[in-house]
């Protein structure tokens, strides 16, 4: 593969910039399925639970490679490519399920749940005539795995053989935060899936900046769920690769500046906006922290979301240059009583692709999308804090966060 300078120049400003050809030029999107997705890095695959017993497994996509996440006999966790080492036809393509045997529905080669294969039919021919030859072994042809590692219940796997430890990958600055939301044992209350017109990387920016989260989301804002003027911090991990944004709603002061007109929220068409239920934002403060909001990050596209009380994974996965899946996993706690799972569900209409505050999130992408797509000589402008990507406290009006991404996207492509 080329060098990465050899595919584009990274403006001079650094990580100050983002040049728009990354979002748009399909040789660059390739350079990222491999470099990246293929490359130094843990990628998120699912949750122990999802699989509790041998032969249950959930499937994932790790770039542009279907991975079977699956629990084998042992107790372990194993992630294979879906990908039968005969003629490439996937294994399986049920989102999840169970089986008792890894077996490819073209030719039944058959593979056991660490990926070794067991059977070829007619491996000895019909007659004492056709089959494999003498140098055919079956050890040589076994499905390709990743590494695999947990923290707190989240299951994470690697192509990599020279990537951290998943705990220093995610950032030992950051773990407090992982320890407090997966505190105890994850409860699956639902999923959503929505298909971005957007890069990847563009909705993965918006996860990592908390600037247009109180600007963006007018509705959370006229509410005074999420404003600047609340105490908050945005903490990085990893050299900025990673970060994480919270805040805490009851400490708002002086967030009159809201409701000038300067602001969507402040505008005359959201004169009178209010809820006629309001027990759609009740909460309780269940981690004793005041914090109701944390949105954490993981490169390249791992989200672990604290909203109020509700709890998400999101795993963003791209969909050729143009396109991306965004694929939400809502969830409780194994221990909850029955009024706190329903106030989880209530909240659960804050979030995914029609949620109160996050529907403007998927649309917005594609507004970027459709905005430079011919202009890629140009770049965006990052400047807000300067060219910082260091933790940030008492503020959150910093781009910190999308520079952090950037910073590790930049030494993975070597642009």
């Amino acid at each position: 593969m080329a060098d990465g300078a050899e595919l584009f120049r990274w403006p001079e400003e650094g990580v100050r910039r983002a040049p728009f050809l990354v979002y748009s030029d399909p040789a660059v999107y390739e350079a990222e399925m491999s470099r990246i997705f293929r490359g130094r890095i843990w990628h998120y695959l699912g949750l122990e639970i999802e699989i509790p017993s041998p032969g249950d497994y959930r499937l994932m996509d790790v770039g542009d490679t279907p991975v079977i996440m699956l629990r084998r006999h042992d107790g372990g966790i194993s992630a294979l490519v879906n990908r039968c080492a005969h003629k490439g036809t996937m294994l399986l393509y049920e989102p999840s399920g169970h089986v008792d045997e890894l077996m490819c529905i073209y030719h039944n080669w058959l593979y056991d749940f660490e990926g070794n294969l067991r059977n070829v039919p007619f491996a000895k021919g019909i007659n004492g005539k056709g089959g494999l030859g003498p140098e055919f072994r079956h050890c040589d042809h076994g499905l390709d795995r990743l590494r695999v590692e947990t923290v707190n219940g989240l299951v994470f796997g690697t192509f990599s053989a020279n990537v951290e430890p998943l705990r220093d990958y995610l950032g030992v600055e950051l773990m407090h935060n992982f320890e407090r939301v997966a505190c105890r044992e994850f409860r699956v209350l639902g999923y959503y899936s929505q298909y971005l017109d957007s890069n990847w990387k563009l909705y993965f920016e918006n996860a990592s900046d908390p600037y247009h989260a109180t600007i963006l989301h007018a509705w959370a804002t006229r509410l005074k769920l999420n404003r600047f003027t609340m105490e908050g911090a945005i903490e990085m991990g990893r050299g900025g690769w990673n970060h994480l944004s919270w805040s805490r709603m009851l400490t708002d002061s002086g967030g009159e500046i809201y409701d000038s007109a300067e602001f969507r929220s402040g505008g005359a068409a959201l004169d009178g906006f209010g809820l006629h239920d309001p027990s759609v934002i009740e909460q309780w403060d269940e981690h004793g922290d005041g914090i109701t909001t944390a949105i954490q990050t993981a490169f390249p596209n791992f989200v672990l979301q604290q909203i109020h009380n509700t709890i998400a994974t999101r795993v963003l996965i791209p969909r050729g240059v143009g396109g991306s899946e965004l694929l939400w996993t809502v969830l409780g706690y194994a221990d909850d009583e029955d009024w706190q799972t329903d106030i989880r569900l209530k909240q659960g209409n804050l979030i995914g692709p029609a949620g109160y505050i996050s529907m403007e999130d998927g649309m917005v992408g594609s507004l970027v999308q459709r905005g430079v797509r011919r202009d890629g000589d140009k770049a965006s402008v990052m400047e807000l804090d300067g060219d910082s990507i260091e933790t940030i406290v008492g503020s959150r009006a910093s781009e910190c966060g999308v520079r952090g991404f950037y910073t590790a996207y930049r030494e993975l492509m070597e642009v």
